[in-house]
């Protein structure tokens, strides 16, 4: 069987117990971005899956963008992602 080589771990285990994978995250062209696919994204790269500049490379995402997505799941979960719900939870 062959398996191509990549830089950094396949899988890791997360704090709640559970693994995951590369496999497990958005594909590279994506367009629309739900909450869910953003937290994976920064589970990801908070994990040591992938790095934080192959992220924003590979995603092109923008270091502004991405760090938003981190610091609204450090300070209200993956729910404040939602863009229903973006209101609630902006800083005046």
């Amino acid at each position: 069987m062959y398996l191509k080589r990549i830089d950094g771990p396949r899988a890791v285990t997360l704090p709640d117990g559970s693994t995951m994978t590369r496999a497990d995250l958005p594909p590279v062209d994506t367009r629309r971005w739900v909450a869910s696919r953003k937290a994976a994204v920064v589970k990801g790269v908070v994990a040591g899956l992938i790095t934080e500049a192959d992220a924003l490379a590979r995603y092109e995402l923008s270091q502004e963008e991405f760090d938003s997505w981190k610091q609204a799941i450090l300070q209200h979960g993956p729910q404040a992602l939602k863009t229903t719900t973006i209101q609630k939870y902006r800083q005046p």
